[in-house]
């Protein structure tokens, strides 16, 4: 989805947006909110997707912070595809999509004792109890693991499901299945319960996590980074007896659905949560009952959490924090749920680890678009179970700032137990044999001279004919985000251009498949797969293409957008800066290097020979803009919706809003026409009330007005 490069220049981003200074103005606040946006989404693709997160849970949430902070202070700019407007979503497209019987919300974060306490008020708050009357909360392990959902029926164990995309995972039950501590069945009707829906964590026992490590590296396989990584990764595999193999436990802490044969929530029947999870302990469930505690008050809770901060490296699983949650269910129901966290529960993440280690050298890496990334190659040093030898110093600023000298001690810091990190220089330690860094003049990989464009921090190599660049291309042209070319993967194509089969982007289509499935350990059945792959994306609307060609700043959705305006790619050959900047959205940035790279002779070539090739050239249907006529029922009309919808899905309601020409906005400003208000709509409600200019309809009262 983002190439090396991207990646690269989306992590600076993120380091920029932590410290960028609060907009003032709405200009400034719309290009801060798309690139917060953009980073945000991003860092959610890293977790979700690929369970390797580059930044801490920390930053994450200062970034999150900073978005929700930044669309309360300009509600106009909150779009519906915002981080804050949804929950973030881990699907892929191998397993059946398996939709959970409540949702599986997030949690908020806690860092210190002032959030927990904090909390303790805002739930006091919600559930009118006050000061001085004691509520007492459960907590237990934050295990870092993968989330699953387990749905028991008539005492039989149904369906095993990742947690997804919080309404929708992915089936697994055979995986679910083979693993021990889940029983098959469990006797929920001696609690007069039929169907249940149980939320827990799948995670490796670090012993055993070393054990499964050593067996691969005798079988000659590639070692795990980490225990999640090999928890969440046998998710995906489809023979579930790899799911023994790796010794996958399931930790069960929440009962999320309950119900009796006449379908009646049951929920009710227990008193607190302590209860309902010593009752699934007794079933059979692994519970972590000698780590659980109910506290007493939040001053217990601070302490509970400092202990195990304390003891973490003690204990036989891998966890990042401690969640605590209100015990008793009657004041759970009291304060709710937002869109995106239970109120009633926070989790609360424990400090980043850090060790200090010896600077031996830099490397540095050249990306699709000729940026020059610094990576620093450390001592390896173990942080959070992970061995850690190099580190990404972003760029040349970043070295300068922090007075970076190849032999330093510097400290480093896997932030949230997941990206190596340098914090500092140990500067005490130096002896005088320390180096300054020279930072490149030249390209490492073509000596072509490095050029740097204002405003930017990245030093580029502009020379096209660069081997590192074009390999990179190549490497994003076939990813998932641009032309996404199945089995054709960044080692494949490194294999493919070192043994000459690859030299512009042009030999992916006039590729000898005969030839290839000749090669060691490819194959004739890899062969068909890759030449079916593309075949298939030779079919790929133009936005795909755009996109696809490593053009500067040129991103998915600009594409998108010049897709919509042009009837074939080389229309775009002729387009003026005025011309681009009539689109909204495109900026003259953009507009110059897509003129600049249309304007390159070997570009227009390269575009032709694609063309000769069979790759589609022009716009499709789903290149095109959607069209409304003018008098459509909602046409010029902006809409919201809030609550929980009970007889359409949100995305659903939407799209019928949309299709009659309404705009879908998400926060309620002086600009909302209409407000849609499902069940248990909260503050959004009060606000267009407040307004008095906003038309409140029902989602009956909706349905009604689009059936006219």
């Amino acid at each position: 989805m983002y190439n090396n490069t991207e990646q690269r220049r989306l992590n600076d981003l993120s380091t920029q947006m932590l410290s960028a200074p609060q907009p003032m103005f709405e200009e400034d606040a719309k290009a801060q909110l798309e690139q917060l946006q953009t980073v945000i989404k991003y860092h959610e693709w890293r977790y979700a997707q690929l369970n390797n997160p580059v930044i801490s849970d920390y930053d994450y949430d200062m970034l999150y912070k900073k978005l929700q902070q930044l669309e309360a202070q300009f509600p106009n700019l909150c779009s519906p595809d915002s981080p804050t407007q949804r929950v973030a979503n881990d699907l892929t497209e191998r397993f059946d999509a398996a939709p959970h019987l409540t949702p599986m919300l997030s949690l908020d974060n806690s860092y210190n004792a002032d959030d927990l306490n904090d909390f303790d008020t805002q739930v006091r708050k919600l559930a009118l109890i006050p000061e001085g009357v004691n509520i007492a909360y459960c907590v237990e392990p934050k295990f870092d693991g993968g989330t699953i959902a387990l749905v028991y029926e008539n005492d039989q164990l149904v369906r095993g499901a990742t947690r997804g995309n919080g309404a929708i995972g992915e089936e697994i039950t055979n995986n679910a299945r083979a693993m021990r501590s889940i029983p098959l069945t469990a006797k929920f009707s001696d609690y007069g319960l039929q169907k249940v829906e149980l939320r827990g964590e799948a995670l490796i026992r670090k012993d055993v996590f070393e054990k499964v490590n050593t067996q691969r590296e005798e079988e000659g396989l590639q070692l795990f980074a980490n225990p999640r990584n090999a928890a969440t990764g046998a998710f995906k595999v489809k023979d579930a007896r790899e799911v023994g193999k790796r010794g996958l436990e399931a930790f069960v802490y929440q009962l999320g659905y309950a119900v009796n044969d006449q379908g009646e929530n049951k929920l009710d029947s227990f008193a607190t949560h302590h209860e309902s999870i010593e009752i699934l302990g007794k079933l059979g469930f692994k519970i972590a009952q000698q780590e659980t505690k109910v506290c007493d008050n939040i001053a217990a809770v601070i302490d509970y959490c400092n202990h195990w901060q304390t003891i973490r490296d003690n204990y036989a699983y891998e966890i990042d924090g401690m969640v605590i949650k209100v015990n008793e269910l009657s004041i759970q129901e009291k304060c709710g749920y937002t869109s995106h966290h239970p109120r009633w529960a926070i989790a609360f993440k424990f400090k980043a680890k850090q060790a200090t280690s010896k600077l031996l050298g830099i490397d540095f890496q050249v990306g699709k678009t000729g940026s020059i990334t610094p990576v620093a190659k450390i001592a390896p040093v173990q942080l959070a179970g992970v061995t850690v030898s190099s580190v990404s110093l972003h760029n040349e600023e970043f070295i300068r700032s922090k007075d970076i000298r190849i032999g330093d001690t510097v400290l480093v810091e896997r932030a949230g137990d997941v990206i190596p990190y340098i914090v500092k220089v140990i500067e005490d330690l130096r002896d005088g044999s320390e180096m300054p860094l020279i930072f490149p003049t030249q390209c490492p990989v073509c000596s072509s001279v490095l050029q740097k464009s204002e405003g930017e921090a990245a030093w580029r190599c502009e020379n096209d004919e660069c081997s590192a660049k074009i390999v990179q291309k190549m490497i994003f042209h076939v990813s998932k985000e641009a032309m996404d070319m199945e089995g054709f993967g960044k080692s494949i194509v490194e294999r493919f251009y070192e043994a000459g089969y690859l030299k512009t982007i042009a030999d992916m289509y006039r590729l000898d498949y005969e030839t290839l499935s000749g090669i060691e350990g490819f194959g004739k059945k890899s062969a068909e797969n890759l030449r079916k792959s593309v075949e298939k994306a030779k079919q790929n609307p133009i936005h795909r293409l755009l996109n696809s060609l490593s053009v500067h700043h040129l991103g998915r959705k600009v594409s998108k957008l010049l897709a919509a305006e042009i009837d074939n790619v080389m229309d775009l050959k002729d387009w003026t800066t005025e011309r681009f900047t009539q689109i909204k959205d495109v900026g003259p940035v953009v507009a110059e290097n897509v003129i600049l790279f249309f304007s390159k002779p070997e570009n227009i070539a390269l575009l032709e020979e694609l063309q000769l090739l069979g790759v589609n050239f022009s716009q499709t249907d789903e290149d095109r803009p959607k069209q409304v006529s003018e008098d459509a029922l909602l046409g010029g009309k902006t809409i919201l919706f809030t609550g929980t919808l009970v007889k359409m899905g949100r995305k659903e309601a939407q799209e019928k809003a949309e299709a009659l020409g309404a705009k879908n906005i998400s926060a309620v400003s002086s600009n909302l026409n209409i407000l849609v208000v499902g069940a248990e709509a909260g503050s959004k409600l009060k606000k267009a009330q407040a307004l008095g200019t906003v038309q409140i309809l029902t989602e009956d009262e909706f349905i009604e007005l689009i059936k006219s």
